[in-house]
């Protein structure tokens, strides 16, 4: 694979998400270099860094202007993403107030949801930032908790 230095200015596209591993994170960034929406370019982004990904987490917001660094991974196959390892990150302007009233967090117990004016799908989270799952509605919630308490032991 093909790595490259790659620094760029763009905006956060949704929530971010946990990754895989504790102090990880994955969020998708667009930019582009015209206004015209066909020049837009969407970067699939992920932090290793624990002190980006708890910002990430916590702090930034969708629509939120930023300027990452990073290493740029070609993928193996010309189909494959183009993944942007990010280490340095910059809030350059935050996003209008409008666009943050229409998400609400919400807690269940030691859960955390994100009820998006926008989707039906709540994404569900631990209160320590743990990726439990989308359910597919406000109903599946309490229904995905259940599973991941099984799963899980009954701890959050």
């Amino acid at each position: 694979m093909d790595t490259k230095p790659l620094t760029v200015d763009g905006f956060l596209y949704a929530v971010p998400s946990p990754g895989t591993r504790p102090g990880t994170a994955q969020f998708e960034l667009i930019t582009s270099p015209t206004d015209d929406p066909a020049d837009d370019t969407v970067f699939s982004c992920t932090t290793e860094e624990p002190r980006i990904a708890n910002a990430l987490l916590t702090e930034i917001q969708p629509g939120d202007l930023l300027h990452v660094a990073g290493f740029l991974t070609q993928p193996a196959s010309p189909a494959g993403p183009a993944r942007l390892t990010v280490d340095a990150l910059e809030v350059l302007a935050t996003a209008p107030t409008r666009a943050l009233q229409e998400m609400v967090l919400d807690r269940y117990g030691d859960y955390v949801v994100v009820f998006d004016a926008d989707t039906d799908a709540v994404p569900v989270f631990t209160a320590l930032g743990q990726w439990v799952g989308l359910a597919d509605n406000p109903d599946a919630i309490a229904t995905l908790i259940d599973i991941h308490e099984r799963v899980n032991g009954g701890d959050a």
